[in-house]
């Protein structure tokens, strides 16, 4: 006889008398079916911010950087704050699907499909900022990349932001193989189920002729455990390198050891907040609470509520190093973040992801549905502050007194980044509509032959 906390445990992955075909018929309907009201609205509401960010693309591109608030101090502003930021948020993804993969842990199953899909769109919307910071896209960004040329140009391989290149287009590479592999065995379930020709030729092009034999099955794990091997080294690396941009120049305020980790850990703190959002959605405007249950979005609660915690110490330890160092500079850096024209910004970080998170020391506050939606919410808002916060104080009052400016963002800088919000979460909608949100596969590993066992 199996114990009670197993039970208990198997009682929290998936909602009781589920079968196998319940699993396929639930996951499958909102491909087989017409969306529902509340899919149409999110999708309205997304494709607004997205059309708002387009229209103020068009004035960017046609007049150059000088409509955004970058001035002679500032010259990073919010575009680069938007690609560190969306860099962070495609963090969770790979880390709920290769490391949890690779620790067995079983309440990934209903969650790694959506945190999947999130990270590829993430570096998709991550990668719009600096091909657009280069001013004239098609004129400047194609030298990111060394390919053979007769221009007598090669970009400096010493430079931090070619390092991004590399490591954000091999994140984005594996992590699309990792998350494609992953869909297969349900896009094949998807064909078999199919009633209309076209879409039974489109799922089965797409699933690449899954047939689902022993053989294939082999394979498949083989080159699934590989591909996890492969992603969990790249969780630590990528955010490290993103925050090199800032830690190999002299800059006070910027020129740390602690950045790496701080980054890492801010990362897998905000991806998580926004995988959290984003399965509080699915589960209502998809009908998947069997699915994707309170169990999943507690656990990932827990991890916000540690990531929270390890980011507020790396907040004081700045400060402290700060002082304990003695350089003067480094000191002023961080007392203006705190006192200066932007303390306004430093406190909406630390009150959104230093205080809010601490509720979820309260088991009844972390399964709620609401409270945990809202939380979410509140730490992307102090994750994307913490970019900002970064970025500007750091620059906007240097070693000289007379070059010290206040840097405003545009209309353009709101537009296009809320653009970016819009083209993120379109693109999850659609996702959700003509893609299995929940791997139907892994579910079904867990549950135990019969209707009314499962684990």
């Amino acid at each position: 006889m199996e114990s009670n906390a197993n039970l208990l445990n198997r009682e929290s992955l998936i909602t009781p008398q589920r079968s196998y075909a319940d699993v396929s018929r639930d996951v499958c309907r909102p491909l087989e079916s017409f969306p529902t009201g509340r899919w149409y609205v999110c999708l309205m509401i997304s494709l607004g911010a997205l059309l708002i960010g387009v229209v103020a693309g068009f004035p960017l591109l046609r007049d150059g950087l000088g409509v955004l608030g970058i001035n002679n101090v500032v010259a990073w502003g919010t575009f680069i704050t938007n690609f560190v930021f969306w860099i962070g948020i495609g963090h969770a993804g790979t880390l709920i699907s290769a490391i949890l993969f690779l620790f067995r842990q079983r309440w990934r199953t209903a969650v790694n499909r959506s945190a999947e899909a999130m990270t590829i769109f993430a570096v998709m919307t991550a990668g719009i900022f600096p091909i657009l910071h280069t001013g004239r896209p098609w004129y400047g960004a194609f030298w990111l990349f060394p390919y053979p040329n007769q221009r007598q140009l090669w970009v400096n391989f010493r430079s931090p932001l070619e390092w991004d290149v590399w490591a954000v287009s091999t994140y984005f590479t594996i992590s699309l193989l990792f998350w494609y592999l992953g869909l297969i065995p349900d896009i094949a379930s998807v064909r078999d189920r199919a009633k209309n020709k076209m879409r039974k030729l489109v799922y089965t092009i797409l699933s690449f002729g899954w047939r689902g034999g022993a053989r294939h099955w082999n394979h498949y794990e083989m080159l699934y455990l590989l591909l996890a091997a492969l992603s969990t080294p790249l969780v630590l690396s990528v955010h490290s390198i993103v925050s090199f941009d800032f830690a190999v120049s002299i800059l006070p305020g910027w020129h740390t050891t602690i950045f790496p980790p701080y980054f890492v850990a801010g990362a897998i703190f905000s991806g998580f907040a926004m995988v959290v959002t984003l399965l509080v959605i699915a589960r209502e405007v998809f009908n998947l609470k069997d699915y994707i249950t309170t169990y999943h979005l507690e656990n990932m609660n827990k991890i916000m509520l540690l990531t929270g915690m390890m980011v507020g110490y790396a907040y004081i330890m700045e400060f402290f190093i700060a002082w304990y160092s003695g350089n003067l500079y480094e000191r002023f850096a961080f007392i203006n973040r705190a006192t200066g024209p932007f303390a306004w910004a430093y406190w909406i970080m630390m009150s959104c992801n230093v205080i809010t998170p601490q509720i979820f020391w309260f088991r009844k506050l972390r399964r709620s549905i609401p409270i945990m939606f809202v939380v979410s919410l509140i730490i992307n808002v102090g994750m994307w502050f913490e970019r900002f916060v970064i970025i500007v104080t750091s620059l906007h009052r240097d070693y000289l007194p007379s070059s010290w400016e206040y840097y405003v963002p545009t209309r353009y800088d709101w537009a296009i980044t809320l653009g970016s919000f819009g083209f993120f979460f379109t693109f999850f909608l659609l996702f959700c509509r003509v893609l299995p949100t929940v791997a139907m596969f892994e579910v079904k590993s867990i549950m135990k032959p019969g209707k009314e066992s499962y684990n």
